[in-house]
């Protein structure tokens, strides 16, 4: 897309824009309020894209690629951008020390196999992307994993049917 197209024209929804209103006003900047109003553009269009991205430089009033810089450095925004495709869920496994020790790289491959991708990758169908990640702040009760902002801890190979069918 060159500079001077743009995507689909966006705007947020009512309750979006009365989020967006309550923010700027609880922020001395209004730059401050670009990773809350990418959360409401996320919850309301289900992930980033670039009618997104371009709608938060204009409500916030810098760069489109200001904001992309923001949503591709942060790694839990669920993105449909051109180098970065999340599936409708995002699969979150813990690295960290305490859930490699517990079995992480174990239950990594057997969401691999069940799912049939690799670490980093989307199912065919699009619903799931597998994702390793550092810390999901679970240490005590590793190891754990993430669907989207829904949390699982002490997970189990065996317990993977039963959870992704949870999400069906």
């Amino acid at each position: 897309m060159s500079a001077t197209e743009r995507s689909e024209r966006i705007e947020l929804s009512e309750e979006g824009q009365r989020q967006f209103a309550w923010l700027l006003g609880r922020y001395p900047q209004r730059r401050a309020v670009l990773l809350p109003l990418l959360r409401i553009i996320e919850r309301e269009r289900g992930r980033i894209d670039q009618a997104g991205i371009e709608l938060a430089a204009e409500l916030i009033g810098i760069s489109p690629a200001e904001v992309l810089s923001v949503v591709t450095f942060y790694t839990h925004f669920k993105c449909d951008l051109p180098g970065r495709r999340d599936g409708r869920y995002v699969i979150w496994v813990c690295n960290t020390l305490p859930c490699a020790l517990r079995g992480a790289r174990q239950l990594t491959q057997a969401l691999e196999q069940k799912l049939g991708i690799a670490a980093g990758g989307v199912t065919p169908d699009g619903r799931f992307s597998l994702r390793k990640t550092e810390c999901l702040a679970s240490c005590d009760t590793a190891p754990c994993m993430q669907i989207d902002d829904r949390h699982y801890d002490r997970v189990t190979a065996e317990q993977l049917d039963e959870i992704l069918a949870e999400w069906e």
